[in-house]
């Protein structure tokens, strides 16, 4: 039972963060399909707050987990009868999840830009 709940949650995890991905991408082509259309000033300084947005809200995300995460662990140590061994488990597996999508997106994001730094212009 304990690991069908750690399946979902991790399950759950993993789809948020592609949904997240997916609209990441659909904005980042409409920016681009906006650019080429001749609309760079207005649709360059827009794209640059949404992305910036999403990803202050997606490391607040993953923060608050492991917060939670935490916060449960210390509450099992100390014997709280509310909350039960595969709730923590569960927390601190989705912490840890989220934790690694995020440092693979930091490094995608880097790759790209020295990507971008070495092309030629």
């Amino acid at each position: 039972m304990a690991i069908e709940a750690v399946g979902a949650a991790m399950s759950s995890a993993m789809t948020d963060s592609l949904q997240q991905l997916d609209q990441m991408a659909a904005q980042a082509a409409a920016g681009s399909n906006a650019q080429s259309a001749g609309a760079v000033s207005e649709a360059s300084g827009t794209d640059a707050q949404g992305f910036a947005g999403m990803l202050k809200d997606s490391l607040a995300r993953v923060s608050q987990s492991q917060q939670v995460a935490a916060g449960q662990a210390r509450a099992f140590e100390l014997g709280s009868p509310d909350v039960s061994l595969d709730q923590v488990m569960v927390a601190g597996q989705k912490a840890s999840l989220e934790f690694e999508m995020t440092v693979q997106v930091r490094n995608k994001l880097l790759s790209a830009y020295k990507e971008i730094m070495n092309m030629a212009v």
